[in-house]
């Protein structure tokens, strides 16, 4: 047993050494940028990142990726719920197959669809009356992420719907339960670690997403990440050309948060899929 152990673990080690090597190494020239200035220790970078426009564009992403997971989350758990529950095959395997393909497409070309779409010369733009401008707004950046979170979470929770047994519910019903209660303390207590996970997954795209943003609003709506962007381009103040790593640096911290939420409720809510 020992020796197979012994086995298993130095065949880990490839793959612990190209983890080291792509996550760790960036992860330490990170911390040291943002705790470097001019070659000496200092807390500058991340004084500098926590104040002023950089704070500003810190709470819009934050904001920004909040709303995105809440709606899409929720639109897409009751549109994962309908896909599961339809008697029609073709559907459930259409809605999912479209949902794999959008769920993938951000970036400049999902920004040039929406301009084209809905943009001050948008084609249906005109024939509904969208006021000008209306989409390189804080709203209409949520509409266009939301494009691709919905289907992103109908794939996360379309299994978890399939783990639902027909039994549960029979029994509930046979002890007296209503349709509320079963949902209330059986069915939701089961699909809460997925519905968690996948408020985190749309949370972290949200907030990590870069072109799709820069290509519509610009400046209009601040965001930390076109602000690490523009201080990688050089617009920043002398002496605090690190600033785009303590930028970088406040987004992992923000990350970690989330993920300090998400686990210990999913250790509480994971014994209902044992």
């Amino acid at each position: 047993m020992s020796s197979s152990r012994s086995r298993g673990r130095l065949g880990a080690l490839p793959l612990l050494a190209f983890y080291a090597v792509v996550f760790g190494v960036p992860a330490v020239a990170l911390v040291v940028g943002a705790f470097t200035v001019q070659g000496r220790p200092s807390l500058a970078n991340v004084s500098q990142s926590l104040q002023g426009g950089y704070l500003t564009a810190m709470i819009g992403s934050v904001r920004l990726s909040a709303v995105v997971a809440v709606l899409g989350a929720v639109l897409g758990t009751f549109l994962a719920y309908a896909v599961v529950t339809s008697r029609f095959t073709l559907l459930r395997e259409s809605v999912l197959t479209a949902s794999g393909v959008l769920a993938n497409f951000g970036g400049v070309p999902l920004a040039f669809f929406w301009i084209a779409t809905l943009g001050n010369s948008g084609v249906v733009s005109g024939l509904i009356g969208l006021p000008s401008g209306s989409l390189y707004t804080f709203w209409g950046l949520v509409i266009v992420y939301l494009y691709f979170s919905i289907p992103l979470m109908v794939l996360s929770m379309a299994p978890a719907l399939d783990g639902l047994r027909p039994q549960w519910r029979e029994a509930a019903a046979n002890n007296g339960a209503t349709a509320w209660h079963y949902w209330r303390f059986v069915a939701l207590p089961v699909l809460a670690p997925a519905m968690l996970g996948g408020v985190v997954l749309l949370f972290g795209g949200a907030f990590s997403a870069y072109a799709t943003a820069n290509a519509m609003v610009g400046t209009v709506v601040p965001l930390v990440t076109l602000k690490i962007a523009s201080a990688l381009t050089g617009d920043v103040l002398i002496g605090h050309e690190n600033i785009a790593l303590a930028l970088s640096l406040d987004m992992v911290v923000v990350a970690g948060l989330v993920m300090a939420i998400y686990l210990p409720l999913q250790r509480r809510t994971s014994r209902w899929l044992q």
